[in-house]
């Protein structure tokens, strides 16, 4: 009895000792293990308690739980003490502090260019619209006034599908198809997105592209409006109120008439080798909407009128910020990709 008591004592001291001594959360926690643990020192004379008679386990009972208790609360005291330590120590350092060598992420070109595009449009009035990736050839063709025969319904630029009916749409101008379907004029629509064509990948060509496509209807709208639109949007993108577009005669079978819009180059002003020395960049294509177009989604168009235009988001990307390779904006090449942090 007299041993088991001397032993009592020399646990709490012992453990109390080392509590006091401990310098980190870690010895904090195998101080616990050892005397508080389920094989545990403490644990190990709590066990001896069966072997006493009942008058030992009355006396030594109260006294052993009420170690327990003590030890237990030394040790939460000394874990607050910790963490209160450590909490104090983390308000002085500064999370916004610049730590050389790090890797960061950005924006991906796509993001970029696209973000700048839709806040010009959004200024100008026009809402976003977006639309399947995966057409019908009534949305994508006809629809748009293209002829069963023309030759962008072959495979050999569209890729159809395994489902009948089913093909990869090859330009955004089915969005407009879409938008025109479900609203009512007046309507002013920028779409951008990706599209599908089936031709060989080179610099300046890819099998999957983003393009955006703009359209307004509404009564009485004229070729001046599109112009004035199209040198509106050039002028803010390429941050250059005095540039300049000029128009000749083009062919697109959901607008009549046709215009391909240039603009003077926005680097030069004698000709340089974006422009090939000519002083100006084909940009977009555009023109009034086919009246066919606006019978087949239905517009009257005796009532409506209306213009649209597109153009390669990834060629006014290249333009602007000189990359010479559509590849590019695939890749994973992380030094292209940092320009645009």
């Amino acid at each position: 009895m007299k041993e088991l008591e001397n032993n009592i004592k020399k646990i709490k001291d012992s453990c109390l000792k080392e509590l006091k001594k401990a310098r980190s959360l870690e010895s904090l926690e195998e101080i616990r293990v050892a005397y508080l643990g389920r094989s545990g020192a403490l644990t190990e004379i709590m066990s001896t308690l069966k072997t006493l008679s009942l008058e030992q386990k009355r006396t030594l009972g109260p006294d052993l739980n009420e170690l327990k208790k003590q030890l237990h609360d030394a040790y939460e005291s000394r874990v607050s003490e910790f963490e209160k330590k450590n909490l104090s120590s983390d308000a002085l350092f500064d999370v916004t502090a610049y730590k050389p060598h790090q890797m960061h992420g950005s924006l991906h070109i796509y993001t970029h260019i696209i973000e700048q595009l839709t806040e010009i449009f959004i200024s100008m009035g026009y809402t976003i619209a977006d639309g399947p990736e995966m057409e019908t050839e009534y949305y994508n063709f006809t629809t748009l006034n293209i002829p069963d025969d023309h030759p962008a319904r072959d495979s050999h630029d569209t890729f159809w599908l395994s489902q009948p009916d089913r093909l990869l749409r090859t330009h955004t101008s089915s969005v407009q198809a879409h938008s025109m379907e479900q609203a009512t004029p007046p309507l002013a629509i920028f779409a951008p997105g990706r599209c599908y064509r089936n031709e060989a990948t080179d610099a300046s060509h890819d099998f999957m592209f983003t393009q955006g496509e703009g359209l307004f209807v509404d009564t009485n709208v004229s070729m001046s409006q599109l112009l004035a639109t199209a040198r509106t949007f050039l002028q803010h993108f390429f941050g250059k109120e005095d540039l300049k577009i000029r128009v000749r005669p083009g062919y697109f079978p959901f607008v009549e008439p046709g215009v391909e819009i240039d603009g003077s180059c926005p680097f030069c002003s004698d000709g340089c080798s974006v422009c090939k020395h000519t002083k100006w960049i084909e940009l977009l294509g555009a023109g009034l909407v086919h009246p066919n177009v606006l019978r087949a989604n239905g517009i009257d168009p005796e009532k409506y009128s209306g213009f649209a235009f597109g153009f390669g988001i990834e060629r006014l990307a290249m333009i602007k910020y000189g990359i010479n390779d559509i590849r590019l904006f695939h890749s994973a090449h992380i030094p292209f990709l940092q320009q645009f942090a």
